[in-house]
């Protein structure tokens, strides 16, 4: 699934090439009804892209696994199959289309602010004046013992981490990803989360992480997807297992990142 900083580098894509400019086609997903209106701003809300139009309508797309947007010239071939395409914008010399997104609908405004997803959604990593207190007042309401690396990929916390950035974090953090929410201090779980959304503003390209590692540089990652391999820091093989209802596969290090004493679960990951 693309993760926030995926998502925020479609929308700039976007918003440079429909932002402003009038809608001359459209089908999919009852785009018709946006013909003649003007791309009124292009914005990403985690890992969900909207694009406003001056008709009062709202485009929204969900990537999930399978989804991707591309921008091509007028006429131009596109990369996939035609039937691929749940949605397709032209303005112009330009043409939008959204291939394979299991989410794309167009909402007038009102529906949005009541949306079930749109409107549950924590602070946006990626966001200017990120709120990491609201990240905490939130992570709080959750259960006590729902696992921290749970907790991280919980949309209505935290919008816009996934499943990689959890991992690094928890792996710079020296956290086990099994930790129960209510071991780990409160200043513990504060530098967790700006680790995750340090890591994820400095690959945006939003701007620099000041005072953070944030990866060895060249796509390189500390554990994510290298389970059975040496540990970069100390040379332990990285296990990984599937966590929590979403049963995405976690990566970690069990020596760089110790379980809590009688915690469940960290023993039931292969070697």
């Amino acid at each position: 699934m693309p993760e926030g900083d995926t998502i925020f580098r479609t929308g700039t894509a976007l918003r440079r090439w429909l932002e402003g400019r009038e809608v001359t086609a459209a089908r999919g997903a009852g785009l018709e009804r946006v013909v003649g209106a003007t791309v009124a701003a292009v914005e990403t809300r985690g890992k969900h892209l909207l694009i406003r139009f001056s008709s009062g309508f709202v485009l929204h797309s969900h990537m999930r696994m399978s989804g991707s947007w591309h921008v091509y010239p007028a006429g131009g071939r596109w990369q996939r199959p035609a039937a691929q395409a749940k949605a397709v914008l032209e303005c112009g010399d330009r043409v939008a289309v959204c291939f394979n997104a299991p989410v794309v609908e167009l909402l007038r405004d009102h529906e949005e602010r009541v949306h079930r997803s749109l409107a549950r959604l924590g602070p946006d990593v990626l966001a200017e004046g990120f709120d990491l207190d609201e990240v905490l007042r939130r992570a709080a309401t959750r259960s006590a013992t729902v696992a921290v690396g749970e907790l991280l990929l919980d949309q209505g916390v935290l919008a816009g981490l996934g499943n990689v950035y959890r991992c690094e974090a928890l792996f710079l953090e020296r956290v086990d990803p099994w930790t129960p929410r209510a071991d780990l201090p409160s200043e513990r779980l504060r530098r967790l989360v700006l680790a995750g959304q340090q890591l994820i503003v400095a690959n945006a390209g939003v701007a620099a992480a000041p005072g953070r590692d944030v990866g060895l540089g060249g796509g390189r990652l500390f554990v994510y997807g290298r389970a059975a391999r040496p540990c970069r820091r100390c040379g332990t093989a990285v296990r990984s297992a599937r966590l929590g209802v979403q049963a995405r596969t976690v990566f970690w290090c069990p020596s760089c990142q110790p379980a809590t004493t009688g915690q469940p679960g960290t023993t039931a990951g292969p070697a």
